[in-house]
């Protein structure tokens, strides 16, 4: 017989929690975190009509992301959603090309003007801004609640199921239950730790410093890798600005920092020698975040009334910029299968796998893809002071393509069914 849950249940069967409870909710499904992943599924779930509520831990959005990116594959989402053209109506930079120097050579890495798509670019769009948009577009629809300021602590399990969540915030303690709770709170997931869901590791060989300098006019556009002497610095078009990614060798922070600021803003300059004019605007270590670099994803995805999607599912290294991307598109698979369980009042174990089976396969390739390209090209250049060769491949564009749809769409992009 097939595990299910019911929307058979009132908050008076849950055992009296040590907490004192302000209040109690029921809704169809309890999304945590407001990302990316989180927000696009908790509109495309309110646009069916379904009652979800989405909790956010921060009080707003405006905040400083590292991932701005959006690639063709959540365009022609948005597309499908009817939202493309005025979410480019919001002050955004298109970038078409990525650019690899080195000392002794330039090539296109990446050229997305080749996609046959209406969005033939990766768009830089502040991800508050982002954010803002689709929640401001899923708070159009009565079924939808958001939530900010909600510190999710703990799962309500009985039984062996998920039956919601407790969270902290808004003058004490509050309890959803809910059909089903989805985990879309990223990386340093709250409720993949209370879940204790196992995960497969690997070790990037890298960390990432991530800072901004300002965007002369005559600055080229789009995306630019430089590769020099031990060294690797990949620099973002944000229209005024650039979002600029140092890589250094992994565990290397301290020494780093130690050095301080005016060696770290030297050997900015010896790779990129035309931030000489501005590397000056790096003053504090404030306006510099650390990454560390991990990669990896869990065995299963799901237990009984609980799925986690997005970076908690799938942490991804930041090669390549796809973290959104794929993030959405586990949101798009998610709502596609689990709408009309939902709506009936009845998820199934089955339907859970649904989703995992469906991006799993994607996930795999894309980190093995982010692997092969911080081994052979990453690790090299930071543990050695040798110039890098740039592989033959590089200048054969039927080669380039692949790289490029996949950085693009993924192994198959995923498309709005409802």
């Amino acid at each position: 017989m097939a595990s299910h849950l019911t929307s058979n249940y009132s908050p008076t069967e849950t055992p009296t929690p040590v907490h004192d409870i302000v209040d109690v909710q029921t809704t169809n499904c309890c999304i945590v975190g407001g990302g990316p992943a989180g927000a696009v599924l908790a509109l495309l779930l309110a646009r069916q009509g379904i009652p979800v509520i989405l909790l956010e831990a921060h009080k707003d959005f405006d905040r400083d992301f590292r991932g701005d990116t959006i690639h063709p594959s959540v365009m022609e989402i948005m597309e499908e959603l009817g939202l493309a053209d005025r979410l480019l109506q919001l002050p955004h930079a298109k970038m078409r090309q990525i650019n690899i120097k080195t000392p002794e050579a330039s090539v296109t890495l990446a050229d997305f003007s080749h996609l046959h798509t209406r969005y033939p670019y990766i768009t830089m769009l502040p991800q508050a801004r982002f954010l803002e948009f689709i929640t401001a577009e899923a708070q159009k629809y009565p079924n939808f609640q958001l939530i900010m300021g909600a510190n999710v602590q703990e799962l309500i399990e009985e039984d062996g199921v998920i039956r919601g969540v407790r969270y902290r915030g808004h003058g004490g303690w509050h309890e959803i239950r809910a059909i089903l709770t989805v985990g879309a709170d990223g990386r340093h997931s709250r409720l993949r730790q209370l879940a204790n869901f196992e995960s497969i590791q690997t070790s990037p060989p890298m960390d990432v410093l991530w800072f901004r300098l300002p965007k002369n006019p005559d600055d080229l556009e789009g995306g630019i890798g430089r590769i020099g002497r031990g060294h690797i610095l990949v620099m973002l078009d944000r229209g005024d600005q650039w979002q600029i990614a140092y890589v250094i060798p992994k565990g290397g922070y301290q020494e780093i920092r130690a050095a301080g600021l005016e060696a770290l803003r030297k050997s900015v300059v010896d790779v990129v020698p035309e931030l000489q004019d501005r590397v000056e605007y790096l003053q504090d270590w404030s306006q510099i975040a650390f990454l560390s670099v991990e990669s990896s994803r869990l065995k299963r995805w799901y237990r009984h009334g609980l799925l986690l999607i997005g970076d908690a599912a799938h942490i991804m290294s930041p090669v390549g910029g796809v973290g959104i991307n794929y993030a959405i598109q586990d949101a798009v698979v998610a709502a596609n299968v689990l709408s009309k369980p939902l709506k009936q009042g009845r998820v199934e174990l089955s339907h859970l796998a649904k989703v995992q089976r469906q991006r799993q396969l994607p996930t795999r390739v894309i980190q093995a893809f982010q692997s092969l390209v911080q081994q052979r090209i990453f690790a090299r250049v930071l543990n050695s002071n040798q110039l890098l060769q740039l592989p033959a491949w590089l200048r054969l564009p039927w080669l380039r393509d692949f790289p490029v749809r996949l950085v693009a769409y993924g192994l198959f992009p995923a498309h709005v069914k409802t």
